[in-house]
């Protein structure tokens, strides 16, 4: 089953990052841990580290390790996606998906689903065949498997809560044609 792209919102590949983007990329991944998402972080998020781990990320999307892809609209940035496609030498035909993020002002929306069609779509440019990623969310879930991605299992106990506590980790793959 195929998602409408929601309106009004706008695709981009992150290939030199700007301070703005920056700003927008933390803006959005401060939301997302405020909200109670288990995404590395702990709450609260202090801007200036979440502008650190941004820079972190554009500067190896600028050397080719990974795609960072960026959802806009009018407002911008409302979403994100990485696939971070530097692997071990036995492994050159795999990918990692990271950090799909969708501020919460832009939820239920079909974002997630945009950028997982990107993330696949990136994927497959660079010669990739598998994919694989993790998530502690069960609206996560719902749009990986929607997509066509495969649950291995469940990993009790595996990363913090934001605000204190253990969480679950779901892991999901998906083979691309």
């Amino acid at each position: 089953m195929t998602e409408p792209s929601p309106a009004g919102v706008r695709l981009r590949r992150l290939d030199l990052a700007s301070e703005a983007d920056l700003y927008g990329l933390a803006e959005v991944l401060i939301d997302c841990v405020e909200g109670g998402a288990s995404v590395s972080f702990m709450h609260p998020l202090a801007e200036n580290k979440a502008v650190a781990f941004w820079r972190g990320v554009a500067d190896s999307a600028a050397r080719g390790e990974r795609v960072l892809l960026l959802a806009e609209n009018d407002e911008g940035i409302v979403g994100t996606v990485q696939v971070v496609l530097q692997q071990p030498e036995n492994q050159p035909h795999r990918a990692d998906v990271a950090k799909m993020l969708v501020h919460r002002r832009a939820r239920r929306q079909g974002v997630g689903g945009l950028l997982m069609r990107a993330a696949e779509d990136a994927a497959r440019e660079h010669g990739k065949t598998l994919l694989v990623l993790d998530t502690a969310s069960a609206d996560a879930e719902r749009v990986y498997e929607r997509a066509g991605w495969t649950r291995l299992g469940t990993i009790p106990g595996y990363a913090l809560l934001p605000k204190g506590g253990l969480c679950d980790t779901v892991l999901f793959y998906r083979l691309l044609a």
